[in-house]
């Protein structure tokens, strides 16, 4: 049975929708105001949050916040209810991780259909990456890469093994921000500001240097390999894309680097 929490500081409104949706076969699960919704979520870590804006003392946004700081509520589909919204508005929430908006009063059949939407998302995201990262097998190029190159790449944070972890075992494949927020059970916007406030650096940062450690070390002991079949290794889609994040990152070419490199030894 899927937990629903309803945040809604009027009684009335918050009685019909606990009915509605208990009637309709779900967990309903009411607070009365934002700190105790922000506590029964951290409690019962329902399957989704409906949340009303204008709440005394701590309001739908300030909830937001708060969930989206805690690893263990930060992905929970979260749908803001509203008497009437701005698009100024509307952005700053979505900026903060909400995934709807319903306005009131809105009918049981709009509720239910948002709710529907929100977690047949979650649950497609999830089986999407089941299916496409786990059990992925790294090709052999990029194990002979990961294990020459001693000096690690990630830095030491146990608030970020995972992130790395995720990026180690499939740098190799084409994934994104997504792909990792997906995996360690993120929302996207958190896990952006949680890398960077632990790094100062983004995600993707992370993902092209693990990739351009990976095509240092073929470059040096690949010589037969040509560099758009290392680029194709260490998980470039396009040859081009990885002509341009090497430059950036050595200030020349793959083929002038590895020939610089060989002239050393």
């Amino acid at each position: 049975m899927k937990k629903i929490l309803v945040i809604e500081d009027e009684a009335q409104s918050r009685e019909m929708f606990l009915e509605c949706l208990e009637v309709e076969g779900f967990d309903a699960i009411g607070a009365e105001n934002g700190f105790v919704g922000v506590r029964r979520a951290q409690e019962k870590l329902p399957d989704l949050v409906i949340c009303d804006i204008l709440m005394p003392e701590l309001d739908g946004y300030g909830v937001l916040t708060t969930l989206r700081q805690n690893p263990l509520t930060a992905i929970i589909p979260f749908i803001f209810l509203t008497a009437k919204v701005t698009k100024t508005e509307q952005r700053q929430g979505m900026k903060l991780g909400a995934d709807d908006y319903l306005t009131k009063p809105s009918t049981v059949e709009e509720l239910l259909e948002a709710i529907a939407a929100r977690l047949e998302k979650q649950a497609t995201m999830k089986e999407w990456y089941a299916t496409q990262f786990q059990s992925v097998p790294s090709p052999p190029l990029a194990e002979t890469a990961s294990s020459v190159e001693q000096k690690p790449i990630f830095p030491s944070d146990p608030h970020l093994s995972k992130v790395f972890q995720f990026i180690e075992e499939n740098y190799h494949q084409p994934i994104s921000l997504c792909d990792v927020a997906v995996a360690v059970g993120y929302s996207s916007a958190y896990l952006t500001d949680l890398v960077r406030r632990h790094t100062g650096k983004t995600v993707n940062h992370w993902i092209v240097e693990r990739r351009m450690a990976a095509a240092r070390t073929l470059l040096l002991l690949e010589a037969n390999l040509c560099a758009n079949q290392i680029a194709e290794a260490v998980g470039y889609q396009h040859e081009g894309h990885f002509f341009r994040q090497f430059r950036q990152h050595h200030g020349t070419t793959p083929q002038a680097w590895r020939k610089a490199q060989r002239s050393c030894i």
